[in-house]
This record gives C-alpha cells, structure tokens and sequence, in this order.
C-alpha cells in the first residue's frame, strides 16, 4: 500500500471516529431518558463509524481518483457539452416539478427527478457532442468518429522502447494510458532474478521515465478500477473494451484477443512492416546470399532491414554479394518477401544438368 492511501484511510478512520461518536451523542440527547445506556449506544456507532470508514476510504478514493481523471483527460469540448446537458436536465426538471410539487411527497420527487435528469443530460451532451453540433451548428460528424480517444499500454510494448522514438516525433496526439497493474507487472520483470528479465524490465523503466520527461508525449499512469483477476492481458482487453481505449502491444496472442473482442489494436511490429521500403519488380537490389532456399537451386538472403529476398538459381552463388533484380513482392502475416533472380547474363543461363552416378557408371 502506498503511504499517501495509508495516510488517507486512517485519515477517513479518524473522520469515521468522530462522526461516530457526534451521530450516538445526538441519538443519546434525543432519547434523553436514562433507560437507555448512552455509553454503549456511542461506543457502538463510534465503532460502526470506525469501521465503515476505514473499508469505505479506498473505494472513496478510487472514485475520486476515476473522477479527476475523466476530468483531466476528457477533451474541453466535451466537458462545455456535458456541463449544457446538465443545464438543459435542470430547466426540464424544474418544468415538470411546476406539476408534481402538489402531489405527496412532491418535492422529493421533483428533487429525485433533477437528479435523473442532470445525469441523463451530462450523459447525453458528453457521448453524443459530435452529433448535436452537427445538429444545431451544420458540419459532418464523421471527422472525429474513427479518433481512438486513449491508447493502452502494455509491458512488451514499454519493454520494446521503440514507442519512445515515435511518440517524440508527435504521430501519437492522444493520451498513453499505463494501468497501476501493468506498472507492478513491469516491475516484477525489473526485480527478477534472471539477468536478461532483470534488464529487460529495467529497460522499460527507463523507456517511462524518458517519456515523461518530454512535454509532448501525454503519458498517464492510473489505478486500475478494478483488481486485476488473473491473465493481465484479459484484464487489459476488459479495461480497454468498456472504456472504448486501443491497446498498443507487440504481444501476439494480445494481438489476436483485443481484436476478437472488437478492441483497436495498434502494433508497433505492423507499423514498421508497413514503413519499410517497397521494391517494386524490375529494381535491382543488392544482397548476400546467406542460404540455401527449400526450392532445388534456391537461394535466401536478406535486407539491412531484415525482409527475406528468395534468389532463383542462387544456390550457386551462395556467401557471395550479387545484383538481383526483383521479379515479385508478396506480403504474408509473417512480413514481406521479395523474389528475384540474378542480374545480367546469369539470370537467363540455366544449370548445368547433372547426370546420375549410375549413369556414368
């Protein structure tokens, strides 16, 4: 537990003791006979204060703490949207408490009533701002409705580092959410006792302490709404899918989960796939022929940028730098590949044919 919510719930304890004690003295007055045993009535709701205080505190918390952060990360648009809602529910309830205020009970209806309908009204001017503007002021609301209004991420992700580089270069404009859950997770990873988790885990530390040094990454770290309850990746699909969030991840079983359950995933893994160079069929490349292909008189090599290059009749040219000139590009699920053949002379000259050893017997 950290020290500021063990500050804060003995603080509510406290609070709980007093009101406690304040809720039996009154009792205890308004009884004012002596047929009563006021010092147990007040040691009991002294204690009765204590305890549902005490419980209570961390779930206070936790909706303020939910508070201040859908009020911090909600766009001003919004919340100008919402605060009008709340407005418009308020004029509607007063409207019709002009005709229940008369009947019994009528002005705690009227007052349930506002209740309901500044809620609704709030609920209805934050989640359909885009299609009321367009309403009243004209415009589309098609521009902000594929907009993915935070981003969730995970340890392979943080562990990667590479979402350092591109989130300094400004393409990630919306908030970098990091769960309290997938922080102690890295930072198991980080007190390991295996060297290489060890340094991966402090990796990623350093990877988070970098982005919140830039200004203009907008990184957030939030306590988890509720307790992680086993696998951390579904718990991260869960808090992304009632959210409405994405999820970045270089995970591949994460991959395939988030978008079975309808969640945006952006995988940093695609994204450089889909950044690296095209050949196009006739360029000519350079490239080392590493090994031998599955095809007879194959042969495979490959980029700087790692996408394999599978060379006809390369298997004689094995270990050796040549000139290919690409034939065909094929994507798959696993990256790009690029056929090609030798360059000049060689690439028309067929292999000389073998005959059989039992032939030149």
């Amino acid at each position: 537990m950290k020290r500021s919510e063990y500050l804060a719930r003995w603080v509510g304890a406290g609070l709980g003791v007093i009101g406690g004690f304040l809720l039996g003295y009154f009792m205890v007055r308004g009884l004012g006979g002596s047929a009563h045993p006021g010092w147990a009535i007040i040691g009991l709701t002294t204690l009765e204060g204590l305890i549902f205080a005490y419980l209570g505190t961390p779930y206070v918390l936790g909706g303020w703490r939910n508070f201040n952060f859908r009020l911090t990360s909600t766009p001003l648009p919004d919340l100008l949207s919402g605060l009008l809602g709340v407005i418009v529910g308020l004029v509607i309830a007063v409207l019709i408490g002009f005709f229940v205020r008369d009947l019994p009970y009528g002005y705690d209806l009227s007052a349930v009533l506002a209740l309901l309908l500044a809620a609704q009204g709030a609920s209805v001017g934050l989640t359909r701002r885009a299609e009321l503007t367009s309403l009243f002021f004209g415009g589309t609301t098609d521009r902000d409705s594929h907009r993915m209004p935070a981003v969730l991420l995970d340890t392979s992700v943080i562990i990667d580092g590479r979402i350092l580089d591109i989130a300094k270069t400004g393409f990630l404009d919306m908030p970098l959410i990091i769960l309290s859950s997938v922080l102690h997770e890295l930072q198991m990873v980080a007190d390991s006792a295996d060297v290489t988790r060890r340094r991966r885990g402090r990796r990623g530390l350093d990877v988070l302490t970098d982005m919140q040094k830039e200004p203009s990454i907008n990184l957030q770290v939030t306590e988890d709404e509720t307790p992680p309850a086993g696998d951390i990746d579904a718990h991260l699909v869960r808090t992304a899918k009632r959210k409405g969030w994405a999820i970045m991840t270089n995970d591949f079983n994460l991959n395939r989960i988030a978008r079975l359950e309808g969640v945006g995933v952006l995988n940093l893994n695609e994204l450089a796939q889909a950044m690296r160079p095209v050949a196009i069929p006739g360029e000519e490349i350079v490239v080392t022929v590493a090994r031998e292909g599955k095809e007879p008189g194959q042969g495979v090599g490959s980029l700087d940028d790692g996408t394999m290059v599978v060379i006809q009749n390369g298997r004689r040219l094995l270990n050796q730098t040549i000139t290919a000139v690409v034939t065909s590009v094929i994507q798959t699920s696993a990256g790009r590949m690029i056929f090609a053949e030798p360059a000049g002379g060689e690439t028309r000259r067929s292999p000389a044919r073998v005959k059989p050893h039992e032939e030149s017997a």
